[in-house]
């Protein structure tokens, strides 16, 4: 098989039922492909609106939620295809993107990921790749260079970058294998971006190409509620890359660079109309010390404890805690 679609579902019935539909718009000609959809334990009836599309979707239900990183592994082991198209459920796949980001992979055998260009629901292209963190990139962002040297999307040319986002993200299967998939340990944020890593470490490349595009509803930061555990989880798993791939001293030395820009803004907020200043407080207090408060790994587990304990043996037939069906057959 050629292409696997692969989407992440936590709670996002309505957005999740937009995603499946823009995947039929964007479905290369041949019928070569398979639709997985991984509900991540959600509480909204997504699983239930899944089924009663009636179509050939491959349905993994979670009894207990777990990290994007783990949720996108899964994906990937149990897909078929040669190629896995990641998707969030608030990510709307344009027609012709898939076809472009398989072709960008197909042309290059050195590349094993490749992004699509994200554009907001007004149209707007978002930055969604970037050069990978390190000094250089802490220091830019301190100098607030950020945007002409970190970002490394926009243009019309298919080119090599350090990292894109998982939002619409295509992945070479046997090389993501090879690096035994995405690591756990990031529960959401910069799983990606170690991942991408990790491939480059590999001798692979990764690849930004601007002709696939995708609308990103961006769900969790439209989330006002779980601002604060974003935030924490941010820094946290940044913080985590850094540690893991430059060393824990240069980690916390890049810790007052990473705090600094935000330090700014918080006092620029003071006298902006129409801006929190406790925001960005949290955002700088956070950078230094990423150790500190709870994110959204505390508030999955916390759910896990009081609504999905009675749940804990697994479903007949289905191993792990999980149950898997062929939504419409």
């Amino acid at each position: 098989m050629l292409l696997s679609y692969c989407v992440v579902n936590t709670n996002g019935r309505e957005l999740l039922l937009a995603c499946l539909e823009a995947i039929e718009g964007s479905r290369p000609p041949g019928g070569d492909s398979e639709i997985l959809v991984l509900d991540n334990a959600s509480e909204d009836g997504s699983a239930d609106a899944v089924r009663a599309l009636g179509r050939e979707i491959r349905l993994i239900e979670l009894t207990a939620r777990e990290g994007k990183a783990a949720n996108d592994s899964r994906l990937l082991r149990e897909a078929k295809g040669e190629f896995c198209l990641l998707l969030n459920e608030d990510s709307e796949l344009q027609p012709g993107g898939a076809a472009a980001l398989v072709d960008a992979l197909r042309s290059d055998p050195r590349a094993a990921a490749a992004g699509a260009q994200l554009i907001s629901p007004s149209g707007r292209p978002v930055p969604c790749a970037w050069r990978l963190p390190g000094f250089d990139t802490a220091l830019a962002g301190a100098l607030f260079l950020h945007r002409s040297f970190t970002v490394e999307s926009g243009g019309d040319a298919t080119r090599q970058v350090g990292w894109v986002q998982s939002s619409a993200m295509l992945v070479r299967r046997a090389a993501a294998q090879e690096v035994d998939w995405l690591d756990p340990d990031f529960f959401v944020y910069s799983d990606e971006t170690d991942f991408c890593k990790r491939l480059a470490d590999a001798g692979c490349r990764v690849l930004y190409v601007p002709s696939a595009r995708a609308v990103h509803h961006d769900q969790m930061a439209s989330d006002a509620a779980g601002a604060a555990r974003r935030v924490v989880e941010y820094h946290r798993n940044r913080d985590l890359y850094l540690r893991k791939h430059h060393g824990r001293v240069a980690a916390f030395l890049m810790r007052p660079l990473l705090s600094w820009p935000y330090v700014l803004r918080a006092i620029a907020a003071v006298f902006l109309p129409g801006h929190d200043p406790s925001r960005y407080w949290l955002h700088a207090r956070q950078a230094l010390r990423p150790g500190d408060g709870e994110g959204i790994r505390e508030a999955a587990e916390a759910y896990n404890r009081t609504t999905v304990a009675a749940a804990d043996a697994p479903k007949p037939g289905a191993p792990g805690g999980e149950a898997e069906d062929v939504a419409g057959l």
